[in-house]
């Protein structure tokens, strides 16, 4: 459990929300653009690289990230069935109540609930944590500049500094991150995990899957919206020809 604190930790400052504990050395190089499957109008979710990224969401970072935003249900849009809701949430408890004695109990987490905290709080998270607040990944592909693109390149950006700079003590270096220097490890290893499907769980791999999970997480509407607009369009399109052919009509009785 304490490794998985510290890996997950660790994705709270890659992901450029611990800034306080980065060095303004330089800028960081816009990420590289990648093609998502999710980009573009006609955009949608790989089902399966949502999935396998929920599982390194689960394993890696769910010991200090929340997901606040997210309910267990939610699942079932990227092709989790019924029963595999119900497992995956009850691996978790929340606290509910009062019951008929007045008094607060636990009980295993059921679809309807939102992903379980940690931490029962903030100062619990800090006090875990060495000071620091895991903070909530439900919007973060959002609230990051580059997206999806700078949650990826971050997570695949560590390696060793250049011959001439010098790390802090207690630093690494990360290609991607502002000033080039964070607390915390790279935290995706060869292998971390073992993807159910079969897929390699190369560091690239990993970086991927989570990011396309974490980019469903901040925006699950988004195949729903993109639908909506190409009906929108759709029918402006037939309609825009109905009008051309009434105008037509209209003007040659006239003439």
């Amino acid at each position: 459990m304490g490794m998985f604190k510290t890996t997950a930790l660790a994705i709270a400052f890659s992901l450029g929300l611990g800034g306080g504990l980065a060095q303004a050395a330089g800028e960081a190089p816009e990420p590289p653009a990648r093609n998502w499957s999710f980009n573009g109008f006609f955009g949608t979710f790989d089902r399966a690289a949502a999935q396998r990224g929920l599982q390194v969401y689960l394993e890696v970072c769910a010991a200090c990230h929340s997901l606040n935003l997210v309910a267990y249900r939610n699942l079932s849009e990227l092709g989790f069935n019924e029963d595999e809701v119900k497992a995956i949430a009850a691996r978790y408890t929340v606290t509910d109540g009062p019951d008929d004695n007045g008094e607060m109990f636990e009980r295993p987490a059921i679809p309807a609930d939102h992903f379980v905290s940690p931490f029962p709080n903030e100062q619990a998270a800090r006090a875990a944590n060495g000071g620091a607040y895991p903070p909530d990944l439900s919007l973060v592909v959002k609230a990051r500049e580059g997206g999806a693109d700078y949650i990826y390149a971050f997570l695949t950006g560590f390696g060793e500094p250049p011959a001439d700079m010098e790390l802090q003590p207690g630093m690494n270096y990360n290609e991607y991150f502002p000033g080039h220097q964070v607390a915390m490890p790279n935290i995706l290893m060869e292998g971390g995990v073992e993807f159910a499907d079969g897929t390699p769980a190369t560091v690239e791999n990993q970086a991927a899957d989570v990011t396309h999970f974490l980019a469903w997480a901040a925006e699950p509407e988004l195949e729903a919206r993109k639908q909506m607009g190409a009906k929108v369009i759709l029918f402006l399109i037939i309609f825009t020809g109905m009008m051309y052919a009434v105008k037509r009509k209209v003007w040659s009785d006239l003439h």
